[in-house]
């Protein structure tokens, strides 16, 4: 019997970006596309560069969605880890996008903002109105694709978004299928770490949802849609 080769893979690690704070005081939302990181975020990103660094991860790229939570979420991990990378950027990975709330009625509401992350959820859903998952999928996995065709990285940095990291994961749960797993918890700043063949059902999940400042979660029983909803009800009231 010919010895066993041992298939060849690569190594992705998909991050959320750090924690962002969606509405001011006022309870007034803010700008998705240009909101910063909040003081935790920051604080979550250092630490995972930290993680990166104590096990001498080196990156061959670095991409990121392009919105300024990501971008500055990749700077400080890569000011962890010592590297010298330029940013790549890939609009198909922004967020999943909403639309207006003034627009959703108010009975419709509560199921707007969770239907989406809400257990195994069909293409046709929509996230506050906006974009249905069958059109996230429609603009996310053709570039997952490509990368993948590319051959010429062996270790790669994407830092991006829940719901869009939700459909990657979703994507290589099902080796290569296009079931929507909302109940996938994506706390910010956590790391996943994914393996990739050269066949395109090879994917292999190593890491989910590793959160370096609480790896147990512990204080955490809530989903981020959730936390968010109760803001806005919380501001609606006052």
């Amino acid at each position: 019997m010919p010895d066993y080769q041992l298939p060849k893979r690569r190594r992705i690690f998909l991050m959320r970006h750090g924690d962002v704070t969606y509405f001011d005081d006022s309870g007034r939302a803010i700008d998705p596309d240009t909101v910063p990181l909040n003081a935790n975020g920051r604080e979550q990103a250092s630490a995972a560069g930290r993680v990166f660094a104590e096990q001498q991860i080196r990156f061959d790229r670095v991409i990121v969605s392009g919105l300024p939570r990501t971008i500055e979420t990749a700077r400080r991990v890569l000011a962890e880890t010592g590297q010298q990378i330029e940013l790549e950027v890939e609009p198909a990975w922004q967020e999943i996008r909403g639309g207006k709330l003034h627009d959703i009625p108010p009975q419709d509401i509560e199921a707007a903002f969770l239907g989406v992350f809400d257990g195994i959820v069909p293409e046709s859903t929509r996230f506050l109105e906006g974009e249905t998952i069958g059109e996230l999928f429609d603009r996310v996995l053709p570039a997952v694709t490509a990368l993948r065709e590319d051959s010429s990285w062996d270790t790669l940095l994407l830092v991006l978004h829940g719901g869009v990291n939700r459909a990657i994961l979703s994507h290589a749960i099902t080796a290569g299928g296009r079931t929507f797993f909302g109940h996938l918890a994506q706390a910010t700043g956590c790391i996943n770490a994914l393996d990739v063949g050269t066949a395109p059902r090879d994917w292999v999940l190593r890491a989910l949802n590793h959160s370096p400042p609480s790896p147990l979660h512990r204080d955490v029983r809530n989903t981020t849609m959730e936390m968010l909803y109760a803001q806005f009800t919380r501001y609606q009231r006052s």
